[in-house]
Order: C-alpha cells, then sequence, then structure tokens
C-alpha cells in the first residue's frame, strides 16, 4: 500500500489582495467589521504584504520526504492549497495509508481538531479510500524539546537573563471543556525550561483574537509589565506554540510586543523559529515513523 505524509496547517494570504477570502474562509463566511479588516490588512503589510507560512511549510514537507522517503502533502484549513484538494490528490496519486501531523504541536479541538475535521470531510468526499493515521500531539516529544532548545540556547547571554514562553491563546471555555490545550503548552515551555536549566522563565498567551468573549491569558503585555517592574532590562521572548514565522511572530512579536518592551526602557530578544531546522524535521521524521508502517 503507498503511504504518504500529510501536513496540515493554519494557511494565510500570501498578498494583500488575498486578505479579504482569507478572513471569509477563517470565519466560515461571516464578514467581519469594515475596520477590524484593514487593521489585519495593515499588520500584513507591515511584514511585507503576506505571510511566509506556505513558503515554510512546502519547505518543511520536502525537507521531511527526503528524510521519510515517502511523499509528504500540504493542506491547509484556510487558505491554498486547501485540504479537500490535497486530499483529493493523495487519491488521484494512489495513496493508500497516509499519517496526518498538524504543524502544531500541542492538541485542541478548536485547532488541531478542527484540522482534522476538516480532513475526516474531505476524506468522505472521496469515499475514503484512504486510511488515515492521527498525530494528535506530539509537545512533549525528546526531539522537539531539543529543536526549540537549540534555537534558544544563542539568544541566552546567560543562564539568568529572563525567557518568557508563548503559545496563540484560544477562547478560555475551553478550559471548561476539558481541553488539554493549556496543559500541553505549558508541558512544552516547562520541557524546554528544563531541557536548559533556565533559572527565570515565565509563560503567557499571545495573539488573542478581536472578539468580545474571554481569552486565555495571562497576557504578554502583564508578564512583560512584571518583568518591568522586577527591573529586567533585557528579556527573550521564544513563541513554542508555533513552528515557523508567521504574522503572529512577525507582527504580533516582533513589532507590537518588541515596540512594548522599549516604551518600558526593555529589550525583546527573540530566537529564530524552527522553520525548517534540521532537528526540527528529525522531531517531524520521528514522530511519522511512530505511524508509518
Amino acid at each position: 500500500m503507498k503511504q504518504a505524509v500529510l501536513l496540515l496547517a493554519h494557511g494565510a494570504p500570501v498578498s494583500l489582495d488575498q486578505i479579504d477570502e482569507y478572513l471569509l474562509n477563517v470565519r466560515a463566511g461571516r464578514p467581519l467589521a469594515p475596520a477590524v479588516v484593514e487593521e489585519i490588512r495593515q499588520r500584513y503589510a507591515a511584514i511585507g504584504g503576506g505571510s511566509p507560512l506556505l513558503a515554510i511549510t512546502l519547505r518543511q514537507a520536502k525537507a521531511l520526504e527526503a528524510e521519510l522517503g515517502v511523499p509528504v502533502y500540504v493542506g491547509m484549513r484556510n487558505w491554498k492549497p486547501y485540504i479537500r484538494d490535497t486530499v483529493a490528490q493523495m487519491a488521484a496519486d494512489g495513496i493508500g495509508r497516509a499519517v496526518a501531523m498538524c504543524m502544531a504541536p500541542q492538541y485542541s479541538t478548536m485547532s488541531v481538531g478542527f484540522y482534522f475535521r476538516r480532513t475526516r470531510e474531505a476524506l468522505e468526499q472521496i469515499g475514503g479510500r484512504i486510511e488515515v493515521s492521527w498525530v494528535e500531539s506530539f509537545h512533549r516529544h525528546p526531539l522537539l524539546i531539543a529543536a526549540f532548545a537549540e534555537r534558544l540556547r544563542p539568544a541566552l547571554h546567560a543562564h539568568s537573563c529572563p525567557v518568557l514562553f508563548t503559545a496563540h491563546s484560544l477562547p478560555a471555555k475551553v478550559l471548561a471543556q476539558g481541553d488539554p490545550y493549556d496543559a500541553e503548552v505549558r508541558a512544552t515551555a516547562a520541557a524546554v525550561a528544563s531541557e536548559l536549566r533556565l533559572q527565570h522563565w515565565d509563560f503567557a498567551y499571545q495573539s488573542q483574537g478581536l472578539t468580545e468573549e474571554k481569552w486565555l491569558g495571562p497576557t504578554v503585555e502583564s508578564r512583560i509589565d512584571t518583568l518591568c517592574a522586577a527591573g529586567a532590562k533585557e528579556f527573550v521572548l521564544h513563541p513554542i506554540g508555533f513552528v515557523c514565522d508567521h504574522v503572529e511572530i512577525l507582527y504580533d512579536v516582533d513589532i507590537v510586543f518588541r515596540q512594548y518592551a522599549s516604551e518600558r526602557g526593555m529589550t525583546l530578544r527573540r530566537p529564530e523559529s524552527l522553520n525548517d531546522s534540521p532537528l526540527f524535521i528529525q522531531a517531524l521524521a520521528a514522530v511519522a515513523r511512530e505511524h508509518l508502517r
């Protein structure tokens, strides 16, 4: 039986003229207020006019394919190549069994679970001709932790330098639903801190949504304020809920949070994202091999 790996990701526009359609996909056809759309457009303009997410994910797929020796496909939830189109292509290519991995190490029903639902819908459309093994989480995999630590190590002047780990926030209602996301992102942060024997580190949620509902905290801004009050003049912000550069890194961290810190007389440093680092690709390969036959 011909096997393959399917990498799943959020998807993002690669140019400003794609913003409107992309946001309608994210919102399942429900329009946002024009002012909010314009705010998001300006964020993408500030990072060069589009997201590098697709290009990086395709590089990750190519490197993983070389590592595993089986085809690796990419399907996006909210932008091209859409999951449904990728699954149809896999069927046309004669794939009989696949490992589905989301490019988010920690599981949540609102993120990874949603991508899996879209994949199952696509499988139903092609008559279920592909058997799928689902990788729900790899948040504590030793190679993933090593990859995050490898990126973080050069950014540390000394072990006493404060480190603030971050992950993308979700609506707070996930806690009441028993979702494992909060526990898993904090576990990833703790594992990386332990790997490097960090003396001073903390965790915060970033990129809360532009909605009225309550989102998971604490916020990055509140943690920066705490560091400032403690007399810190510099710190390292390390996003461990993300595996590549995109707007939540290049805008939220590199522009917004860096400016927030600067206004308080502090220097924010950020390690290079995992992107297609060889150690991260080895982590993906190790996880995939556990599901390949």
